[in-house]
């Protein structure tokens, strides 16, 4: 090939990239949109402790989702991704997963529920928003998954336009309709993800038989635990601070640092379509961060975007506290003082995708299971030593940092053992088997 051809496939690839990249970015930027009138109407259609409450049950219904499936939507993607052909036969193993999971799941709530929520929130709205979470907006981030693995990030973002924009709906129904209650909230919210999911799937999920295949499931049985495993550890490290916030300091000031938070979430859309994007490269390109030059690059753009964003949102509410609402202004003067965590949080993110990329599932689990232990401990300790509003919330920046430090250094090392490794360096540029 001529150096002239070469940079002419050089850039059609990297065209292809920002092609792609760009539709991903568009659904992130009408997520966006959507998200911020979904919270602003739910932040300020309940009470402050309602919204805590919510949230956190949110949050927990998130980690739950995790478990319900086994974590097979890992070989569905893989399989979407280099084997389109095949998706009926890995569809079937995974609806079959999903309602083995199920059980499971079921145990795992009521413990959530006798721990955390037990006095605080009526059984039928935790039950609403877990149902919501697990079997509604969970499989219609299946239907997103299938889709992007095969290329189709356009109707990806169209989904999570459309599934927000059903979740706006709601809201704005709720507060112009609804009698301010959390239960009435969460049958509401419940009905918008199931016509989300439902419409998803009937509309966008790609038509193939399902095939019965069990030599293909059991071959990916221990992938698809091991991810399993680390997605139901990184949510729980990633959801845990609602958790103990609710516990240590009760529903309104749970209320205050869920609305945090999901300011803090905002900034990291665009964030989480960039990482979509370099997993399916670092699958094709092994190779691709073998340089600190690089390494260091990205995590610098992550976290100058991660900064940029709260650091917006952080302004406009300091001029005008009430922008977003009565409820929201109590947690305003708190968004800049939280400046750093946006940016730590979504590194540690960021790191745990390069690992699921790289196939260190079982190295991902463990990494977040250290970091969710460490920040469960040190939000323990803030909570307790510091009761001051501002002055714990400042502390977050330092755990965060803390928890970034832990996962760079784990994760850094586990891909250099990789680059040293010719056994893994072969599994990973090996083509597909016949039948996988």
């Amino acid at each position: 090939m001529s150096r002239r051809s070469f940079w002419i496939e050089r850039f059609k690839d990297n065209l292809d990239l920002l092609r792609d990249y760009a539709s991903l970015l568009a659904g992130s930027g009408g997520r966006l949109v959507l998200s911020l009138a979904y919270f602003v109407s739910v932040a300020n259609g309940l009470s402050v402790g309602d919204f805590g409450l919510f949230a956190t049950a949110s949050a927990t219904g998130i980690v739950l989702s995790r478990i319900a499936g086994f974590g097979f939507v890992s070989p569905l993607y893989r399989t979407a991704t280099r084997r389109p052909q095949l998706i009926g036969a890995y569809t079937a193993g995974f609806l079959a997963a999903l309602c083995l999971s199920l059980p499971l799941v079921a145990i795992a709530a009521i413990g959530f529920f006798l721990v955390f929520f037990d006095g605080e929130m009526a059984p039928a709205a935790f039950i609403a928003v877990v149902l919501a979470e697990v079997l509604c907006w969970r499989l219609l981030e299946v239907v997103v998954i299938v889709n992007n693995g095969m290329g189709r990030f356009f109707t990806g973002a169209v989904i999570v336009i459309v599934g927000s924009g059903l979740r706006a709906l709601a809201a704005l129904a709720f507060v112009g309709l609804g009698d301010g209650s959390l239960v009435t909230w969460s049958l509401y919210y419940l009905g918008a993800n199931l016509v989300a999911m439902l419409g998803t799937v009937i509309v966008c999920y790609p038509r193939q038989r399902l095939r019965w295949t069990p030599r293909l499931y059991f071959a990916r049985m221990r992938d698809s635990l091991s991810v399993a495993g680390a997605e139901i550890v990184f949510y729980l490290q990633s959801e845990l601070d609602k958790l103990l916030v609710l516990s240590f300091g009760g529903p309104h000031t749970a209320g205050i640092y869920a609305i945090l938070m999901r300011l803090i979430d905002l900034t990291a859309l665009p964030i989480r379509s960039f990482n979509t994007m370099i997993v399916q490269k670092l699958m094709k390109t092994p190779g691709l961060l073998s340089t600190w030059r690089i390494r260091w690059g990205l995590e610098a753009g992550i976290a100058a975007v991660s900064i940029a964003g709260l650091g917006f949102l952080g302004g406009v509410l300091h001029f005008f506290p009430r922008a977003l609402g009565n409820n929201v202004a109590d947690a305003a003067p708190f968004v800049l003082v939280a400046l750093l965590v946006p940016a730590f949080r979504n590194l540690v993110e960021y790191e745990s995708e390069l690992l699921y990329a790289r196939g260190r599932t079982a190295t991902r689990a463990m990494v977040l299971a250290l970091v969710g232990l460490i920040k469960a401990g040190l939000l323990i300790a803030l909570l307790r030593h510091f009761p001051d509003d501002t002055a714990w919330i400042a502390g977050l920046n330092a755990v965060f940092l803390v928890l970034w430090m832990i996962s760079a250094a784990a994760s850094y090392t586990a891909l250099d053992w990789d680059a040293r490794s010719p056994r893994r360096l072969l599994k990973f540029s090996a083509a597909p088997q016949p039948g996988e």
